[in-house]
């Protein structure tokens, strides 16, 4: 159990986080600027991830919630403006889920096929995490990728908006879970909201 879940963090990490860089290079933004803060944030969508999936059978939540946590992620602690986000994020994982579901093609016959075994999972995750961030480094270094005037799309009263985005979606998210009693991913939800809120309220006031 101990060594299935350490498997888990570990190659969900090295996934979630090529997705982190992958979105950063396409917008010629440094990922190491920001590589610490990411990390925290990913460790705690994979601790989510892993109750909702192995412990309550709640998957279908887990992609919604990791692509939401993102664009929060970049809203807040990158400081893109809240439309961009949205459209990095969603760019970022469907460019990620195509790879994917190609190498998962590639070297299983099939998408079942890849989640047939946890060493198959693991192996996809693995391979399509290093080709991820091998991809954005190469994009990165030669100077390809979007360039744009980011804050011609920045609303007024934007900081307070996801201040209000955070909390329903924090409060939406705690309900569901309530009611099927997770108690202990509210814990890592209200973790990462706390980490959110501390960059969107108290270091805009630092400033």
């Amino acid at each position: 159990m101990f060594l299935e879940s350490l498997g888990f963090m570990f190659f969900s990490t090295i996934e979630t986080i090529s997705v982190y860089y992958l979105i950063m290079s396409l917008f010629r933004l440094k990922a190491r600027d920001y590589i610490w803060e990411a990390l925290f944030i990913v460790l705690l969508v994979n601790l989510q991830s892993y109750v909702l999936r192995n412990e309550f059978s709640l998957a279908y939540l887990v992609p919604i919630i990791g692509i939401l946590i993102f664009i929060f992620l970049f809203a807040v602690i990158v400081k893109i403006p809240l439309v961009w986000s949205m459209i990095s994020t969603i760019l970022g994982y469907a460019i990620f889920g195509i790879m994917q579901t190609g190498l998962a093609i590639l070297l299983f016959g099939s998408i079942a096929g890849a989640m047939s075994t946890t060493s198959n999972g693991y192996l996809l995750q693995f391979a399509s995490g290093l080709i991820t961030s091998l991809l954005a480094w190469f994009i990165f270094k030669i100077g390809w990728g979007f360039k744009f005037d980011f804050e011609r799309l920045r609303f007024r009263f934007e900081d307070i908006l996801v201040i209000v985005l955070i909390s329903v979606f924090l409060v939406f998210i705690s309900v569901i879970l309530y009611y099927n009693q997770i108690f202990i991913d509210i814990i890592f939800f209200v973790s990462t909201v706390v980490f959110l809120l501390y960059y969107a309220i108290w270091k805009e006031m630092g400033k």
